[in-house]
């Protein structure tokens, strides 16, 4: 049945929803990759039930979360837990997050599953904190991700940002954490299109300056640095900078606009992937993956290249919001049985750019069950007063 779609000038346009999904989505799962290593950054399901406002502390539906992990995991991919897709400092607190933690390291190690954990400083409260609290905030956290199993990505933090001076403090940091890591670490640097308040991070707003004081963090402690994750949406910056890391230490893509491009790399190397964009786009991303691993580039292309026009809508400025459009997918695809979000977040996206979502995912033959996303499209376009 046609669905009747609104765009952003107030018109309606008609679509004819698919009936059968993308046939690389009824793939049997097969045996691990073994030419990238891939993690799926992961979103949190918020229990709709929960009587608090906007403000308040998170309500995780747990077994709704977890049972997302496990889907992830059942295809091959690795997790990302506790990340900016999970929403951390946008609705998940601190207190959330490390039972978030606990909770999907545990789930890990009782499926086999690749698990890697969020490490900032989200709970410190304060826009004045010393450098010595930032660093407490991190070892606090770090000591929770280590004591769960789980590999410790250091996320970028809003804290260090706003109190460093200079590189220098970065260096200091950043030294620190990783002489105690227990393990090899994941650096992860988010770009301010994610999270305004890391504009100028590594010390400088000059992305040259700043890459220069990132590889001399990585220069000095190289083996306790597994990868970075590079989320700065410029293809070429991260090409010249994997070319510039340490032998041994892996570039995970976070660039949700250049992804098939940069996995697929070149005759001077590649990158794994750390993506946003796998969360919605697993079975098919894992598909990918499974056909680069046997050589074949151009299939691999073939896979996620009509992928992109999607992930550039759902990450589309202001880039933060992507989550709501994650979330949105997972909904239509069946994944949980509601569209609430942590923090109300399911309100920061328009009508217009989740029809447009759904267009687009469902074109790609994205849904496992169209009739069910079809079905859910059509109430929450009537929910909107969209006359179908």
């Amino acid at each position: 049945m046609t669905l009747h779609l609104p765009d952003a000038h107030g018109a309606l346009r008609a679509y004819e929803p698919r009936t059968e999904p993308l046939p690389a989505l009824r793939a049997t799962p097969g045996s691990a990759f073994t030419s990238r290593t891939v993690f799926s950054a992961a979103h949190v399901v918020a229990d709709p039930y929960a009587d608090i406002g906007p403000d308040g502390p998170a309500a995780v539906d747990w077994d709704a979360t977890l049972a997302f992990r496990r889907h992830l995991w059942s295809h091959g991919l690795g997790v990302a837990e506790a990340m900016d897709t999970a929403q951390r400092g946008m609705g998940l607190d601190w207190a959330t997050a490390a039972e978030l933690i606990r909770r999907s390291a545990a789930e890990a190690r009782a499926t086999g599953g690749r698990i890697a954990c969020g490490v900032g400083t989200d709970q410190l409260t304060t826009t004045t904190a010393t450098l010595a609290e930032v660093r407490s905030a991190y070892e606090e956290q770090l000591a929770v991700v280590e004591e769960s199993g789980a590999q410790a990505i250091l996320m970028a933090s809003r804290a260090l940002a706003a109190t460093a001076q200079g590189p220098d403090d970065y260096l200091e940091v950043y030294g620190h954490l990783l002489r105690q890591a227990a393990e090899p670490v994941i650096l992860h640097w988010l770009g301010p299109m994610f999270d305004p308040a890391l504009e100028g991070y590594w010390g400088s707003s000059d992305l040259d300056t700043a890459t220069d004081t990132f590889l001399e963090v990585i220069a000095a402690h190289p083996d306790k640095v597994d990868g970075i994750k590079v989320s700065l949406l410029d293809a070429r910056r991260e090409v010249d900078l994997r070319r510039r890391l340490p032998q041994g230490v892996r570039c995970y893509t976070g660039d949700d606009f250049n992804y098939p491009e940069l996995i697929a790399g070149d005759d001077q190397g590649f990158s794994h992937a750390l993506l946003g964009i796998f969360d919605p786009l697993g079975p098919l991303a894992a598909e990918a993956v499974r056909v680069l691993d046997t050589g074949d580039t151009d299939g691999f292309r073939a896979l996620l290249d009509p992928t992109v026009e999607l992930s550039r809508h759902l990450f589309q400025a202001p880039t933060r919001y992507y989550k709501t459009g994650v979330v949105f997918l997972a909904w239509l695809a069946g994944h949980q049985s509601h569209f609430t979000m942590v923090g109300g977040l399911q309100s920061a996206r328009s009508l217009p750019h989740l029809a447009r979502a759904y267009e687009l995912a469902d074109g790609l033959g994205l849904f496992p069950d169209p009739k069910l996303a079809e079905e859910r499209m059509r109430n929450l376009l009537s929910l909107y007063g969209v006359n179908q």
